[in-house]
């Protein structure tokens, strides 16, 4: 199955212009409003004011610089005191930033450019990593819908932005396993940088992905519990019938085969059971009831 990718910029504003003029009438649509879409950047300044002279100029070029990922507006105090009295600016050249309504930076007097360079790629940042977490939470969602389309496309759209997403990539692997391409999500899943593999999301898809190679290798599950019913110390038969359970979504009879068996012989086949039960909690996931459940059980078994 091929997934697309929209050509999606995080955080990316449309086509108006990113820099305004606004006023006291206009500040709550300009300013606190905007920055609930994208960051805004508000420059308090007045026409006698020399340094505001030198400093407007350059924050302009500076965010237009940043194709839309911040807006900057600005507001002339002499004209709209109501305004600058409430923010309580009491200095000129003002600064501040504006994200969810709210200021959230800010500084007051003529800066180099590194310096306000640094201001913006601070808030443009945080913008990018709550819309970011925003994005994954959305993808999740849609792959636990089974929308696999849609889940992948949003998982895409991140890695344009980052191709090292551990979390996008561990999402983008597990919309291709979910469709049956398991030789394309070993491929992406390959993708994730070396410092990243150990992330929960990443051990999840990786050992999910070991669980769908092996139940291939277990045989037909009739045949399977048939064996194990003709013959209960057929511990491999026992192991390989829960391997295909687990693969099949049957995970409370899986589960319960599993912890037999580690109650029978804890120290078969140098504790495959066990071993067993470790890579199932981590292909399940935190977010399956039975995987609290499994590791409460087995440490009793494991410590009676």
């Amino acid at each position: 199955m091929e997934f697309g990718a929209k050509d999606t910029e995080i955080g990316a504003f449309g086509g108006t212009d990113v820099v305004k003029d606004s006023t006291t009438a206009t500040f709550k649509v300009d300013v606190l409003d905007a920055s609930n879409t994208v960051p805004v950047v508000v420059d308090f300044w007045a026409p006698w004011c020399g340094p505001c002279k030198q400093l407007t100029p350059l924050i302009e070029k500076l965010v237009r610089g940043y194709r839309g990922k911040v807006r900057l507006v600005k507001v002339n105090v002499d004209e709209n005191q109501a305004i600058s009295a409430q923010l309580r600016i009491q200095s000129l050249p003002t600064v501040y930033a504006f994200r969810d309504g709210q200021p959230v930076d800010g500084f007051v007097g003529v800066q180099p450019e590194s310096t306000i360079k640094a201001f913006i790629d601070r808030l443009v940042a945080d913008d990018a990593e709550v819309g970011i977490a925003e994005l994954l939470k959305t993808g999740e969602d849609l792959l636990e819908q089974d929308d696999l389309q849609s889940a992948a496309e949003i998982f895409a759209s991140i890695l344009q932005e980052d191709r090292t997403n551990a979390e996008a990539l561990a999402g983008l692997a597990s919309c291709y396993m979910k469709s049956g391409d398991v030789a394309r999500a070993k491929q992406t899943l390959a993708l994730v940088p070396p410092d990243k593999r150990e992330m929960p999301v990443v051990k999840s898809i990786e050992a999910a992905l070991q669980l769908a190679e092996r139940s291939a290798d277990t045989g037909e599950l009739d045949e399977l519990k048939k064996r194990v019913a003709e013959n209960p110390k057929d511990f491999q038969a026992r192991l390989d019938l829960a391997v295909g359970l687990g693969a099949s979504d049957e995970r409370q009879d899986a589960l319960e085969l599993l912890l037999d068996l580690v109650r029978i012989d804890r120290k078969w086949n140098d504790e495959a059971a066990r071993k067993q039960l470790l890579q199932f909690f981590d292909a399940w996931g935190q977010k399956e009831p039975l995987v609290a459940e499994g590791r409460r059980r087995l440490s009793s078994i494991l410590f009676s």
